[in-house]
Parts: structure tokens; C-alpha cells; sequence
């Protein structure tokens, strides 16, 4: 579907810390430049209120996406305008700072603006309305929501099914979308990707009225409306949706180019495919040298890697054990992390709790849930463990739920992987420019995959092994993404590649490939090429420093950035980083 709104519907969003200045300078250009911010914030808001509210801007609540006449160019223009009004702006200003968080705000909409240009002119426009309603409802009924602020999800349904005053029901908007976006030439969605959707309706309607529910917020009448509505939009899709549907999952060839460039892929496909076998093959041979090891401590009579991972995997976790488990993980990881004096932690725990089967539907993996990032009131990150994907039918995940593969999941999604890339995100008085717009998926999943190898040395080597195997999948998604979407390998290969080779459950491997082919294609790449960018930077630091190279230091100074682009992180590591680095006596 048309995506307008990379920048605020994004997952993952990020920061980048200040440039040392005085505090009252500091002050001024970040109000000049949350001025600015809050132009554009107020102009995307009128497409789409729920992301804004989500993230914490108040007055949004209860608002509902425009899916009205002529969205992509009425989108185009507004933002075109915004630009301009930006670029005059960047003219005027000297201030190095305000200029930069300008030019992120100019980056990320001419981003948006060739996103819906390419979307509109090559694609029919069609929308998984339940999932999305699920997805906005969720996020406003929420432990760390405050009750005023949930009970606005009446109103929000009341205007999704058309009974708020002045409303259209959202099923009615999207066939209205869908029909307005058939003109000649352009492909329909992957049947594929609705037929994945269709069944997974009677879920996101009994999440709703869960969460209804589990908050005690009446809706009757708007919760049986929606019921309706989306029983109806599934025989709609069915009827006409799927016959327009493409048998082939690929993108055309400059959509998928441009979704590369919106995740912060700045290498052409075929080089990151090269680069990634590499890592394939060095990643594995130290899986086939590891595992005799782990096969002696556990008292395995097998010693090759797939069949020591498949004897750690029977060791499970029971369900109702699992967020207690995971507890005592990540505090044995943040001993860990205190101890050897990785990187500055936060003072409180991780929040971590199993997906709902609404949740498992729309996202699959395991993800971290951002917390509030505007007016944040202790709202705090939480890492969610999905235990089932629907989309595999009966088969179940066993990747997560044995203790060996606690460790590397737990510093990911947990510390310090991306729960203290948003915990920073929130405690650092940075710019909102830098909170909302520098979205980068490279430098997100990156710091995530590094923090994996920088606290592996540390888990015990049946931990390590399972780090191992992750760090393949990483490379595996790195060559078999543009591979898939470039017509170079089959799906079934790509299965047998990540069942056999990486060593997966079939639940994972479903939900690997759906991502590379419908859910997130373009993405997967990020984390194996992020990774390698940093640790470039890592050892290019090392070797400017020599003796004074502080890792601490270091890995502090690359969380405070938060996910600015990788050559803007580059840049500040050898203008600020080693300069002051240097300085220091020993």
C-alpha cells in the first residue's frame, strides 16, 4: 500500500545527541528548531493523528487517518510546500546545528514525497484496515496510557466505523482508495499479502474488544459496528481485491531501489549481496568451530551445529514461565554490562511481556514497543516476545523459548540493544528533528546487532553459539532480501536456506520470508549492513586512538547519537569523538 508517512509511522524512531555548547545556546537553536518541527508535525497530522498521538502529542488523540479523495497528491503538495517554506529557511540560518536538523527535516520529506510519487503512479492502493485498526487501538490502550487518554478510544473507533458525527466508516474510505487508484498500468498488491490477510480478521476483531475489555471502556455499539465492517471488508477483499491481486511478491525495480534508500542501504543491491555471502560463510565456519564445544559441555553425542542447536532447542521454557524467565535474563545481562563496563545503563529494568495473538498477527517477531518520545512522564520501552506466528498455521515458534537463545534476543530488543536506544532517546534534551525525522533503519538495527557482539564474549558458549546463528540469519536476510526481490533465487530456495543452514523453526522461516517478500521488503538488509558499518567505525577508532581507546567511551558516545545516518555518525566520531579522546591524559 502507499506508504506517505515513512518519517512518523515508522516502527523504529530516533534521536541524535546534541553537539557540545553552551547550555543557553543549545536551548535557543533547539526551540527554533522544534518550531520548525512542529510545522511539519502539524501538517503530517492532518493525514495521520494517530502516529502523532502515539507519540505523544495529546490533542491527536481520538483523530482518525484522512484516507479521502486525492490523498497521495493533496499529501505531495502539502509537503512540497513545507519544503520550500524549509529550504528558505535553511538560507537565512548560519547556526550549524539548526541547519542540520533543517536539512534532516527537507531529507525526510523528500523521502515521503518520492515514496507516495512511486507508490501512486506503479501501485493500486490497498489497505489491511483491520490490522491498521488494531495496530492505532493498541497503541492508545496500553498500561502506560493514562485513563484520560484511553477513554478517547471510543471516539477513535466511533470515527473508524462512521458513528462519530461527520465520519465515513474507514472500510468505506479504503474501497473508495482502492477503486480510485485502478488506472492502467499499475500492479494490484501481492496476493500473497492479502490472502495472509484475510483469515487474521476474526483476530484483530477479538483484540479489539480485548482491550475494550481488559480497560472496561464501554463501546457497544461502535465495537458490534466494526465487527460488521470488517467482516464485510474481508468478502469485499475476496471479491475484488484478490483478482487485481500480482502472483509475483517483487516490486518494480525502482520502488525497491527507492525502499532500499529509505532504510539507510547506501550501496547498490548486488554489493550488499557480495558482502553478505562473506559474512555467510565466516559466520558459519565459526558455528561449525563453536559447537563441538557446546556439544561437550551439554554432553551432546552429535557435534555439528545443526544438530547442537536442535538438542538446545528441546530444553524449553514453559509459556507461563517465560516473562520471568526473560526478567532474570536481562538482569543477568546488565550485571554483565555494569561489570565489564560496556556502556552506561539506565537505573531501572526493562519492561518485557508476551505478545497478545492480535499483537503475534500484525508482527510476528519479536519487536520493541517505543515509549512515549514528547512529553515523556516515565512511560518506558517494552520489549515484546511473540510465541506464535499465525501465518505459519499450527506450527509454532521454538527459536526464543530455550534458555540458550535468552541471551542474544534479551541484548537486542532489550539492553543494550534498542530499549536503551530509546531510553536515551527520552532522557537526552535533544531536538525534535532528531527525535522524529532521522529515521534510519540501518543505524537502528545496526547498534542492535553490534550490542550482540559486544556482549557474546560474555554468555556462556551455548549463548554464544545461539548469537552465532542470529548473526547468520542477519546475513542470510542481507544476501536473500535483494536476492528474492531481484529475481536471483526462489522462495523454496531461500526456505531451505534459512531451515537448514540458518536452523529455524518453520514458524521463523514463514516469517522471515513473508517479511522479504510483502511485510517489509527492502528492510531486512539493514541490520547485517548496519552492523558492519559500525564495526568499520569501531575498529577505524581503535586504530586512531591506539592506547587511549576507551570501548565505554566509545559505545556512550554512539548511543548519545542515537540513529543519526551512519556517514553523519561516522562524521561526528572522527570530528568530536577522537579530537576530545585525544585530549585526555592517561
Amino acid at each position: 500500500m502507499t506508504n506517505p508517512f515513512r518519517a512518523i509511522i515508522a516502527t523504529t524512531l530516533l534521536i541524535a545527541a546534541t553537539p557540545a555548547a553552551a547550555q543557553e545556546e543549545t536551548a535557543g537553536w533547539i526551540e527554533r528548531s522544534n518550531e520548525y518541527t512542529s510545522e511539519l508535525m502539524e501538517m503530517q497530522a492532518q493525514f495521520a493523528p494517530e502516529s502523532f498521538a502515539q507519540l505523544g502529542l495529546e490533542q491527536y488523540d481520538g483523530l482518525a487517518m484522512d484516507l479521502g479523495p486525492d490523498l497521495d497528491t493533496r499529501y505531495i503538495s502539502a509537503a512540497r510546500q513545507q519544503i520550500a517554506e524549509f529550504r528558505q529557511a535553511l538560507a537565512q540560518t548560519n547556526d550549524p546545528n539548526l541547519r542540520q536538523d533543517l536539512e534532516i527535516l527537507i531529507h525526510s520529506l523528500e523521502l515521503d514525497v518520492e515514496s507516495t510519487r512511486l507508490g501512486s503512479e506503479l501501485m493500486l492502493d490497498w489497505y489491511d484496515i483491520p490490522q491498521v485498526v488494531f495496530g492505532n487501538i493498541n497503541g492508545l490502550l496500553d498500561d502506560q496510557v493514562v485513563p484520560e487518554r484511553r477513554a478517547k478510544a471510543v471516539e477513535l473507533l466511533r470515527r473508524y466505523t462512521g458513528l462519530h458525527e461527520g465520519s465515513t466508516p474507514l472500510t468505506e474510505l479504503a474501497k473508495a482508495r482502492f477503486e480510485e487508484s485502478r488506472t492502467p498500468g499499475k500492479i494490484g498488491p501481492y496476493r500473497g499479502d492479502v490472502a495472509d490477510a484475510l483469515p487474521k480478521i476474526p483476530t484483530y476483531i477479538q483484540g479489539i474488544r480485548d482491550l475494550f475489555a481488559k480497560y472496561d471502556i464501554a463501546a457497544p455499539a461502535a465495537l458490534d459496528a466494526m465487527e460488521r465492517q470488517f467482516t464485510e471488508y474481508g468478502e469485499w477483499e475476496e471479491a475484488h481485491v484478490l483478482p487485481a491481486a500480482r502472483d509475483d511478491f517483487r516490486l518494480p525495480p525502482e520502488l525497491y531501489a527507492h525502499r532500499l534508500k529509505t532504510m539507510g542501504i547506501d550501496i547498490d543491491p548486488e554489493t550488499l549481496i557480495r558482502r553478505a555471502r562473506r559474512g555467510f560463510y565466516e559466520i558459519r565456519q565459526q558455528m561449525d568451530g563453536l559447537a563441538p564445544l557446546v556439544a561437550a559441555k551439554m554432553g551432546f553425542e552429535k557435534t555439528d551445529y545443526p544438530s547442537v542447536i536442535a538438542e538446545l532447542q528441546k530444553t524449553t521454557v514453559p509459556k507461563e514461565e517465560l516473562e520471568s524467565f526473560y526478567a532474570e535474563r536481562l538482569g543477568n545481562l546488565e550485571e554483565v554490562v555494569r561489570r565489564e563496563n560496556v556502556v552506561s545503563l539506565p537505573d531501572y529494568p526493562v519492561l518485557m511481556r508476551l505478545a497478545s495473538d492480535a499483537e503475534s498477527a500484525a508482527s510476528p517477531a519479536p519487536h520493541m514497543l517505543m515509549p512515549r518520545l514528547i512529553g515523556n512522564t516515565g512511560e518506558r520501552g517494552t520489549f515484546v516476545l511473540t510465541t506464535a506466528n499465525p501465518s505459519a498455521g499450527e506450527e509454532e515458534y521454538n527459536d526464543f523459548n530455550f534458555a540458550a537463545a535468552s541471551w542474544t534476543l534479551s541484548v537486542h530488543e532489550g539492553r543494550p540493544g534498542h530499549e536503551l536506544q530509546f531510553a536515551q532517546m527520552v532522557e537526552r534534551g535533544v531536538s525534535q528533528a532528531r527525535i522524529l525525522y532521522a529515521f534510519n533503519s540501518t543505524n537502528a538495527e545496526g547498534w542492535a546487532l553490534y550490542a550482540e557482539a559486544e556482549m557474546q564474549p560474555y554468555e556462556p558458549i551455548e549463548g554464544q553459539l545461539i548469537a552465532l546463528q542470529h548473526r547468520l540469519l542477519r546475513a542470510s536476510r542481507a544476501m536473500l532480501d535483494p536476492m528474492l526481490n531481484l529475481g536471483q533465487i526462489d522462495v523454496e530456495s531461500a526456505r531451505r536456506i534459512l531451515a537448514e543452514e540458518a536452523r529455524f523453526s518453520p514458524a521463523m522461516v514463514q516469517q522471515e520470508l513473508d517479511r522479504y517478500t510483502f511485510r517489509m521488503p527492502g528492510q531486512a538488509g539493514s541490520y547485517y549492513y548496519g552492523y558492519s558499518q559500525i564495526i568499520d567505525l569501531r575498529i577505524a577508532t581503535e586504530l586512531a586512538l591506539g592506547e587511549k581507546f576507551d570501548r565505554q567511551a566509545f559505545n556512550d558516545f554512539l548511543i548519545g547519537q542515537g540513529l543519526l545516518p551512519i556517514d553523519l555518525l561516522a562524521e561526528a566520531v572522527r570530528n568530536d569523538f577522537i579530537p576530545s579522546q585525544m585530549g585526555k591524559t592517561s
